[in-house]
């Protein structure tokens, strides 16, 4: 009689050929129990732990093999498997290949860059050498996922540590780093972003502040504090308006989460509940809802069919403009004065042409409230003093606030203290807390901060683009922006909207056309006292097109400047943002002609679009450092609007090849870095090891990355896009843009060559002689 099988228990048996699919999700690849195949007999030695083979070692020296040994497996009937048991072999993994301590195999590491591993075929007597960075970070990162899961031993598809990184990297994104990305602010979700990595008070008890008006959501939120103590949550509600700078500014030694969006479910008990609304964050130490990270967002969430996450961000901007009077620059207490760059008319007719249409009454009422919203904010916030500059009409990033921005690092604003500090006599944090308080006076501080302030409105913080200016500056991103608003409200309302939208909330509409006298007249026409029509915003978008023609473009120069409200001319430093101006589409064909042809040359470097323009910028020192936003860096948001402003004037090879630059920047950081996706690049060196304040996000972690950054993830995807597959298998390939580039020019001269030479008349008329002959 045969003596028995035995093994542990639990273990599953399945046919050599039974593999289903390679590229599962981690939890349903690894989700499952233990399988192994049949074809060889079971062995002991791996019930008690499998050790995988190592490259053979003298001393301390490890001897590389160069070529296949005798003892690897040569013919394979099918896709090769691994055999491995996860903790010895993460064991093994780090301590040969990750010298540099990181938890991460990069092309940094100094390690030998093999690993051989037992083939599943063999029960892990034959093996296999895992070579390379990309297929030894990608065996990390899947030992990482089945420990997640769990997993003691794993059965490895080869196809796992092999896959196309365009591919590895897109499905990532789609089905892992979005939902990492995934906060939701109620009882279940709390305890995670609450956590504020900006909070340097050294208080760090979880506080929501709930808005005026919502009675029922306070009250949800107090139940919570209750049925939850170990959580010390502080429940706190705020006045009717919570935006006063003084009062936000009482706010900075207690910061806390505000509250967003919630609907009513069933509570499973019979009775009503309040449950919080999903959304993205943009990941890193910005762990809250943000404003224009979040359109971005939702352009890649919309590219993977995550129409519902999309609609959900924008539900909370409504809620924010109903409530905060304002989308806010972030969803933290002190940012209750600060919006960002106004994108809410795209993202939600983006969001809406993407919607079931099997109720299409529901989703007109939807875009209605999106749309009034919108509304609300453009005459209360943009086009409203401080922001709006009568004499020019222009708007302007000048939001209101007192004292120090408390977000930013504690050292961050030390060398503009320092000399105020020792001019009183103390040290800098004692001024600080005397400046903050209202003890000392320093009007050239006030000025300073308010620029500073304004620099953070418009997202770029920090550029020299805007130092000690912002305030007064019109800029092009942000009239493009509006212009669009302006654009996509009249398109709405004539095309959804039956050229007739009576607005439900009641607020003060500012005068048209701007003028320092109309302005200065108290009275105000009342948003209910009339229907909003299409012509009406059509002819607002006009004169903003012609405000912008007049004040921002330069002929000379053939590009768009931001202009200086109060020293009355345009700055000259050199923006990509100018570009913004094709995706609102306020150009015209010949100024689009002028900055495609004589300024794109201006930004474009080996890795995409530049920030600005390195003479821009000037020369960097100790004294005067390099700025985030500045030259050599490269953005997210900068590409795809790009991208998607040069495809809107027909302008798709352009887009193309600016996309493929981008594409191939991400993708050689994923592969040759352990997968990381990061905040920025610097677009010149093509890395993401940046020398900038604040450093760089996204890139702290360990083993395999579990969230990316919103808005580098919806860059890859939107960049997918615009690739054809030619274009998509080179950059699979890592092919250098300049080389792919290079081979296509050659191949179009040679195409044209051809042409020509098949359709001159000579060459024609000496061909049909020869053929006479």
């Amino acid at each position: 009689m045969a003596p028995s099988l035995t093994h542990p228990s639990g273990v599953t048996f399945v046919d050599d050929g039974e593999h289903g699919s390679v590229h599962l999700e981690a939890a349903v690849y690894y989700g499952g129990g233990e399988t192994f195949t049949r074809s060889r007999t079971y062995s002991h030695s791996h019930i008690h732990g499998y050790n995988p083979k190592r490259a053979p070692a003298f001393q301390e020296d490890v001897i590389t093999r160069t070529r296949r040994m005798s003892h690897d497996e040569k013919s394979v009937a099918g896709p090769r498997r691994f055999l491995i048991d996860v903790e010895e072999t993460i064991r093994v993994v780090l301590e040969q290949e990750d010298t540099d301590g990181d938890f991460q195999i990069s092309i940094t590491d100094a390690g030998p860059k093999l690993v051989p591993l037992g083939t599943a075929t063999s029960n892990g007597f034959k093996t296999f050498d895992i070579r390379g960075t990309y297929m030894l970070s990608n065996l990390l990162q899947e030992l990482a996922l089945a420990r997640d899961h769990g997993r003691k031993r794993i059965v490895l598809d080869e196809a796992r540590l092999t896959e196309n990184p365009v591919d590895r990297l897109s499905r990532m994104i789609r089905h892992s780093f979005w939902h990492s990305l995934t906060r939701r602010i109620d009882g279940d979700g709390l305890e995670i972003i609450t956590a504020d990595p900006k909070n340097r008070t050294g208080r760090v008890q979880p506080r929501i502040y709930v808005p005026h008006g919502e009675p029922a959501m306070a009250e949800y939120y107090r139940k919570v504090a209750r049925d939850k103590p170990h959580m010390n949550l502080d429940v706190q509600v705020l006045p009717e308006k919570n935006d006063d700078p003084y009062f936000v500014k009482s706010l900075n030694p207690k910061p806390g989460l505000l509250a967003l969006a919630m609907e009513e479910v069933d509570d499973g008990k019979g009775g009503r509940t309040l449950k919080g609304i999903p959304f993205i964050v943009p990941g890193a130490r910005f762990n809250e809802l943000y404003n224009w990270d979040s359109y971005f967002i939702s352009l890649g969430l919309l590219v993977d069919g995550q129409v519902q996450m999309a609609k959900n961000m924008v539900e909370h901007f409504i809620f924010e403009i109903k409530h905060y009077g304002k989308i806010l620059n972030g969803s933290r207490s002190y940012y209750l004065c600060r919006t960002q760059p106004p994108f809410l008319t795209d993202m939600a007719l983006q969001i809406y042409n993407q919607l079931d249409r099997s109720d299409v009454e529901a989703n007109r009422r939807w875009l209605k409230r999106a749309i009034q919203a919108a509304i609300k904010e453009y005459h209360t916030i943009w086009v409203a003093e401080p922001r709006m500059d009568p004499k020019t009409g222009l708007s302007r990033y000048r939001p209101d606030g007192v004292g120090i921005p408390p977000e930013t690092e504690a050292t961050h604003f030390t060398h503009i203290l320092e000399p105020y500090a020792t001019k009183h006599g103390i040290s800098v944090l004692e001024f600080s807390e005397k400046y903050n308080n209202g003890v000392l006076k320093e009007p050239g501080l006030d000025e300073y901060f308010l620029h500073d302030r304004s620099v953070r409105e418009s997202g770029h913080d920090t550029t020299y683009r805007f130092e000690k200016r912002c305030a007064n500056l019109g800029t092009i991103d942000l009239q493009a922006l509006l212009y669009k608003y302006e654009v996509d409200i009249a398109t709405a309302i004539s095309e959804v909207f039956d050229d007739e939208l009576m607005l439900e909330e009641d607020f003060p509409l500012t005068p048209f056309p701007p003028t320092p006298e109309s302005y200065a007249n108290p009275h105000r026409e009342r948003s209910t006292s009339r229907p909003q029509t299409s012509d009406e915003w059509f002819e607002r978008a006009e004169w903003r097109r012609e405000v912008i023609d007049k004040y921002l473009w330069n002929e000379s120069k053939n590009l768009y400047f931001d202009y200086d409200t109060v020293q009355g001319k345009q700055s000259l430093y050199e923006s990509v943002t100018a570009f913004w101006a094709l995706w609102a589409g306020c150009a015209s064909d010949e100024q689009c002609w002028k900055l495609v042809s004589q300024s794109l040359k201006k930004f474009e470097v080996l890795g995409g679009l530049v920030s600005g323009t390195e003479e821009s910028r000037g020369k960097v020192s100790l004294d005067r450092p390099n700025r985030q936003w500045d030259y050599p860096y490269a953005w997210p948001p900068h590409q795809i609007m790009a991208w998607v402003g040069l495809e809107r004037y027909g302008y798709l090879e352009e887009a193309q090849r600016l996309s493929y630059r981008w594409l191939y920047m991400m993708t050689t950081a994923f592969v040759d870095f352990n997968g990381v996706v990061p905040e920025k690049f610097d677009a010149v060196k093509l890395s993401h090891l940046v020398e900038a304040e604040y450093g760089n996000q996204g890139i702290d972690f360990k083993m395999v990355p579990r969230e990316g950054f919103g808005w580098m993830n919806a860059a890859y995807q939107v960049g997918l896009s615009f690739m054809t597959t030619h274009m998509r298998r080179a950059v699979a390939a890592c092919t250098s843009p300049e080389v792919f580039f290079g081979r296509a020019a050659r191949a179009e001269i040679a195409v044209a060559q051809a042409t020509a030479a098949s359709t001159d008349p000579l060459d024609l008329a000496m061909e049909a002689l020869s053929l006479a002959a």
